[in-house]
């Protein structure tokens, strides 16, 4: 996989994922991604995640970004609202072993954190994981696919 500085990251979160990701923010501001964008939320204030993940998503699939962060409470809301995105494969993940599986055998384009059940140090190995990780391809892109929804 190409090095941080070498991608297009973008991040996104409601107001549980606030403070995490702004610890996140500081760690990849050190790597310095080609194109970072936050597309919020800026505040603890309660916030609708949908509002933050649809625009983070309609990005990732436009091909403006190569990858995304998604973080709230329980990682689960955000997960579900960007996986309604035909090209996303948000995982939801809690330590960096099933980051690095995401990315070698799930191609995801989207690391989806749970900001109330980890540390920020667990946090910042997940991204470490997930980012120098390449998709394996092989029996698993088959399988990848066959994710997005076909026509009827």
């Amino acid at each position: 996989m190409k090095a941080i500085s070498e991608l297009k990251i973008a991040i996104t979160n409601d107001h549980a994922g606030f403070e995490l990701k702004q610890a996140i923010v500081e760690y990849l501001k050190k790597q310095k991604p080609l194109y970072f964008h936050d597309f919020g939320c800026q505040s603890p204030e309660s916030c609708d995640y949908p509002d933050f993940a649809h625009p983070m998503a309609e990005a990732i699939e436009k091909g403006e970004i190569n990858f995304g962060i998604s973080i709230c409470g329980s990682g689960n809301g955000i997960s579900m609202v960007m996986n309604k995105h035909q090209g996303i494969r948000a995982a939801l993940c809690w330590n960096e072993d099933i980051a690095r599986l995401a990315r070698l055998h799930n191609d995801a384009n989207v690391l989806s954190l749970p900001a109330r059940f980890i540390s920020q140090q667990e946090a910042l190995k997940m991204i470490d994981a997930f980012f120098s990780t390449d998709f394996e391809g092989g029996r698993h892109k088959r399988r990848i696919d066959k994710i997005p929804l076909k026509s009827l």
